[in-house]
């Protein structure tokens, strides 16, 4: 490849651009990434494999012994341990190290899957198996693989990241629908009701039924009631003649995807990317303020990047393309069929929709996010978490419209004043703005 995948960072020189990957600052012209990124991929999908009975509980590396959440998170591995169940983390301190540490006790299979950090993190000491990452994308995919049931405890930007990758994918119908199971009400509610109030009924980004489906719980023992009865489903990360075969072009395909995907990058210039909800309606408030953002941007030598759909992706889409802007599509393909609307210049699509999701949050100039349901958090909390635990650069990341997002705003600055799962100045990492102009000013 002839040039460097773009970033944020201000001081390349020679106005030359790296992508910031989930793991570091990658010269995609030294080819040999592609499969380092590709062998923990395979590695990886060996490792689960092996595993059966899994549960993944994820929560903060923070809270220390003495907590209560670590307690319960302690409490829940050792009934899992003693009830045949492979209780999986991320390997580190906190509440990993909880749920290892009451599995290990009570003579249970207890994994973790580590990514290497400046800081914080570390395998702990009650990891039996264990594999370790160096790429956040593929540690994620590895964490959100399919298990028979998710436990999410307290946590910081990384476990929104997992929880809302894990929701949004059941909810596209990527990943079978599992017990999700929230522990602890004082930490959840609030966001729940967040999702109910404003992505639900106010904006209709998804629907209060798979809100329902999510246990909050105060205790282990009502965790356990939810997983107790089901069963191990077959890993589809170690199938067997046939399907073997069939999985190990499936490896072959999500390279292809991210061969294409950072070649595609390698072409977008000064761009600004625009994420939100398919579900606003044409001539709605928000798909004006989208509009007239996309509008902005191209007047102001922006390309514009979205998700290349409908809704808010279409607004700034339009916007810029009839401003005679460059209007860039990171779509995904359903059923071989790129849901695409007609206002893109360019555009690709992705059959995994962890690849897309990885191009899509490639940094950009800066980050705009609409109202929105499970997909653009899951987005918001991505970039949150690699910026965070310095993966990447800071880089602009506003929130449109104090209205719907105040509530969510609450909940970040509560993450650090009540929870202590995210350091100070952490939740200044976002910017709430509320006039199309004000993007344009926070860039400049």
């Amino acid at each position: 490849m002839e040039e460097e995948i773009k970033s944020a960072e201000p001081a390349v020189e020679d106005n030359e651009k790296k992508l910031v990957t989930t793991g570091e600052m990658v010269d995609y012209r030294e080819s040999w990434r592609i499969f380092r990124i590709m062998s923990e991929f395979v590695e990886g999908f060996e490792f689960l494999g092996e595993l059966k009975n899994e549960v993944t509980v994820l929560g903060s590396a923070r809270l220390k012994p003495n907590t209560k959440y670590y307690k319960i998170a302690e409490e829940l591995g050792r009934l899992l341990g003693k009830n045949g169940f492979t209780t999986i983390t991320g390997g580190g301190p906190g509440i990993m190290e909880a749920a290892n540490k009451g599995a290990y006790e009570a003579g249970g299979n207890s994994v973790g899957l580590n990514i290497q950090l400046p800081f914080e993190q570390r395998i702990n000491p009650f990891v039996k198996k264990s594999a370790a990452f160096y790429y956040f994308f593929t540690r994620k995919v590895m964490l959100t693989s399919p298990a028979n049931a998710f436990v999410f405890f307290p946590g910081g930007f990384g476990t929104m990241d997992e929880f809302f990758e894990v929701v949004d994918l059941i909810e596209m119908g990527h990943m079978p629908d599992v017990p999700i199971i929230l522990v602890g009400s004082e930490f959840w509610r609030p966001l729940v009701d967040f999702m109910r109030k404003k992505s639900a009924a106010t904006v209709g980004s998804l629907n209060e039924a798979d809100l329902d489906k999510w246990q909050v719980v105060d205790d282990a023992e009502s965790a356990f009631e939810f997983i107790k009865n089901t069963t191990d489903r077959p890993n589809i990360n170690s199938p067997q003649g046939a399907e073997k075969h069939e999985a190990e072009w499936r490896i072959f395909r999500i390279m292809s995807e991210l061969v294409d995907g950072f070649e595609f990058l390698t072409k977008v210039k000064n761009d600004v990317t625009v994420l939100g909800t398919k579900s606003i309606l044409a001539g709605s408030k928000y798909y004006n303020a989208a509009y007239d953002t996309g509008k902005l941007l191209a007047k102001n030598q922006y390309a514009v990047v979205t998700g290349g759909g409908t809704g808010i992706m279409e607004a700034a889409s339009k916007g810029a393309y009839e401003s005679g802007g460059e209007s860039i599509g990171i779509n995904m393909r359903v059923k071989s069929m790129e849901r695409r609307n007609n206002y893109l210049t360019r555009s690709i699509g992705f059959s995994f929709p962890f690849v897309r999701k990885l191009i899509i949050t490639a940094p950009s100039r800066g980050f705009v996010f609409f109202p929105g349901g499970f997909g653009t958090m899951h987005q918001l909390f991505e970039l949150l978490t690699l910026v965070e635990t310095g993966k990447m650069e800071p880089m602009p990341l506003m929130l449109y419209d104090n209205e719907f997002w105040q509530p969510l705003t609450d909940f970040i600055n509560k993450l650090y004043t009540e929870f202590k799962t995210i350091s100070h100045g952490d939740q200044d990492l976002v910017r709430v703005i509320n006039r199309p102009e004000d993007v344009i000013a926070y860039l400049k």
